[in-house]
């Protein structure tokens, strides 16, 4: 999984995906999160050219359905999130483009589905006996073959974490998350629900060139 990031290539990908917004607030935030954050580069190294639709629960603006798009992924894209004012303007980004849909609504309610699911930045925000259960509901959405994506913080010691959690308390007070974090899990805490699952995690640290303690986990069914 690479991390490069802001690459040439990345900065033009960047700028033409943030010229969809049309708040100047929403083009400035998608053009940086582009070209800085390696989770969308490491996500579509996994799963741009083998077939399966994804389910992109917590998805905001959609950013990495338009990246993905950009970077060669024809199957469907489908985007979940709680914030109803992030989905309109997604959808509003997307305009009658095929393949790409963008719903609001509650991650603890998954809707049908079969194919890749990606958990990216979620968990934390919710309380720690909901993170197993949608855990267990993303596991159940996907296909043989296909994977759990998950980018998320991991509590443990070090000064990493302990910016990652001070960032986390500037976004909610900016207003740019409605929830607070709740939970940073540990990987256990995400590893034993997926386990009883029947799949299996590979767990890689995710950091690019930020300072935050944020961590790659495939999850894909145990061969049999």
């Amino acid at each position: 999984m690479s991390s490069t990031t802001d690459g040439p290539q990345q900065r033009d990908t960047a700028a033409r995906i943030a010229a969809r917004f049309r708040r100047p607030w929403h083009r400035s935030y998608a053009r940086n999160k582009l070209r800085f954050d390696p989770a969308y580069a490491a996500v579509a190294a996994l799963v741009e050219s083998d077939g399966f639709d994804l389910l992109d629960v917590g998805c905001g603006l959609g950013l990495l359905g338009f990246h993905l798009r950009a970077h060669g992924f024809r199957a469907d894209y489908r985007g979940l999130d709680l914030d109803a004012a992030k989905i309109a303007a997604a959808r509003a980004a997307a305009g009658d483009e095929r393949g790409l849909a963008f719903d609001d609504g509650d991650a603890q309610g998954l809707p049908a589905f079969s194919g890749h699911v990606a958990l990216i930045d979620v968990l934390h925000y919710l309380p720690a006996t909901a993170q197993s259960p949608l855990l267990l509901e993303a596991a159940a959405r996907v296909a043989p073959g296909a994977a759990l994506i998950i980018r998320n913080v991991l509590r443990q010691p070090g000064w990493r974490f302990r910016i990652t959690a001070l960032e986390e308390r500037l976004i909610y007070a900016m207003g740019w998350m409605r929830s607070p974090a709740r939970h940073f899990p540990s990987r256990e805490e995400i590893e034993a629900p997926l386990r009883s699952a029947g799949l299996e995690l590979d767990v890689r640290p995710l950091w690019g060139n930020t300072p935050f303690n944020s961590f790659m986990l495939v999850a894909r069914h145990a061969p049999r």
